[in-house]
């Protein structure tokens, strides 16, 4: 009995702690109110968007830059190549009226960082120098018109050097893959507030930030751009804040075998640059084995019963724990959803998806998701070479990185429609 109680006493003080996370998260979406800049008071800024590929929702993406309400602004799409599927996309939209673009490709492929790296770095050296700050925003995000003024605004104290939204999936089918993801997301977007990881998908900085903190070269020899920001900018005296309104919706699918390579990237990437990576570790594996000791627990304590020799209430008590245990981390998805829908229907936006409502299936999800995320998490501390986008990359450190024959992209590698590169 005594490690049955031990085993429920483990349950009810991290699910305490877990509740307590989201419940500071939430607040945090619910209780979020900042005044904008009226149109004299925004400085002049720089989007940069790095396109690799042909997006399921880039054409949207780029409407919604053409449509910000924004008083001064310039934007800059990198192009990997005059042979990317992107142009396609965007050759439609540049025959209309729009003279705050320019298109530049990506011709000094460094070897040492990310192709995406090396894309923002391109968009740098062509932006306006009078630009006061650089907003960074990927291909998958659909910018809302207030978009960059939201992260104006949130940019102005002395003390803070970048602004980041972050990601919430909404995908347009309730296929396996899409739903781990979801729940994956759903949780690591909690640990990314408490943190503060910057989202690259939509993010800010300072341009005195980036020099101050040396960024352009610590972006040459990175895999990315964005978990750095929070160490990197302390050394000189500034802070990454997060911007509940720009809690941005992804409606991309995936299948379970892109969500897997997806997300060890996502960890890898956490390995290399955030000095809280053993926190994030250690929460994975405790997490994995609490669940696996308590399986094994209970498969001991139902063999034990069922041959006369243990005491069922044992029995009762631990397989009652663990399903209430699941079912409350399944509980809190709903409460996160509800906080994110009402920023979300806020801005004019649906947060209506296909499986938005099938609750009952969240339990099955959470549970499959804890097995497939720590695998994930298990394998990126091994990880040495890693594929983004067709692109291999070694990986032997932090700031040590060499990428591998280049090739553009082509069309025949993408996924289905709808689905996440």
């Amino acid at each position: 009995m005594m490690l049955v109680s031990i085993v429920l006493s483990i349950f009810v003080i991290s699910g305490v702690i877990q509740g307590l996370m989201v419940y500071g998260f939430v607040r945090r979406l619910n209780r979020w109110r900042e005044p904008l800049l009226a149109d004299t008071q925004c400085p002049k800024a720089s989007i940069i968007l790095c396109l690799r590929g042909s997006d399921p929702f880039l054409d949207r993406c780029i409407s919604g830059l053409r449509d910000l309400d924004y008083p001064d602004f310039e934007v800059i799409l990198v192009v990997d190549s005059e042979r990317d599927p992107a142009n396609e996309i965007i050759n439609r939209h540049l025959q209309g009226e729009w003279r705050n673009v320019t298109r530049v490709y990506l011709e000094d492929r460094l070897t040492t960082c990310s192709l995406k790296c090396s894309s923002l770095i391109r968009g740098l050296s062509v932006a306006s120098p009078a630009s006061e700050f650089f907003a960074f925003i990927d291909a998958d995000t659909v910018p809302h018109p207030g978009w960059l003024r939201e992260l104006a605004s949130s940019l102005q104290a002395s003390d803070i050097g970048a602004v980041t939204g972050n990601r919430w999936y909404m995908p347009q089918s309730e296929s396996f893959g899409s739903s781990v993801r979801y729940v994956w997301n759903a949780a690591a977007v909690v640990q990314m507030y408490w943190y503060s990881i910057a989202w690259g998908g939509t993010v800010a900085i300072k341009r005195t930030a980036i020099e101050q903190a040396g960024l352009r070269e610590k972006w040459g020899r990175s895999l990315c751009e964005d978990t750095m920001l929070r160490s990197e900018l302390a050394k000189v005296g500034l802070k990454v804040k997060f911007v509940p309104s720009l809690m941005m919706i992804n409606r991309e699918d995936c299948t379970i075998n892109g969500y897997y390579a997806w997300v060890k990237r996502q960890l890898l990437t956490a390995r290399l640059y955030h000095p809280l990576w053993i926190a994030v570790l250690g929460h994975g594996i405790s997490s994995a084995l609490l669940l696996l000791f308590a399986l094994g627990l209970l498969a001991f304590e139902a063999g034990a019963w069922i041959s006369g020799a243990g005491n069922g209430s044992n029995l009762l008590w631990l397989c009652g724990g663990l399903f209430l245990f699941q079912l409350y981390l399944a509980a809190l998805l709903p409460v996160m959803e509800r906080a994110v829908s009402g920023i979300v229907v806020g801005r004019g936006e649906s947060d209506q998806w296909p499986g938005k409502r099938s609750y009952r299936k969240l339990f099955g999800y959470v549970f499959m998701t804890q097995w497939i995320y720590t695998v994930a998490l298990i394998a990126s501390t091994r990880i040495r070479r890693v594929e983004w986008r067709g692109i291999y990359y070694q990986v032997h450190g932090p700031w040590n990185l060499h990428r591998e024959e280049y090739e553009t992209f082509s069309e025949t590698s993408q996924t289905p429609a709808g689905h996440s590169l």
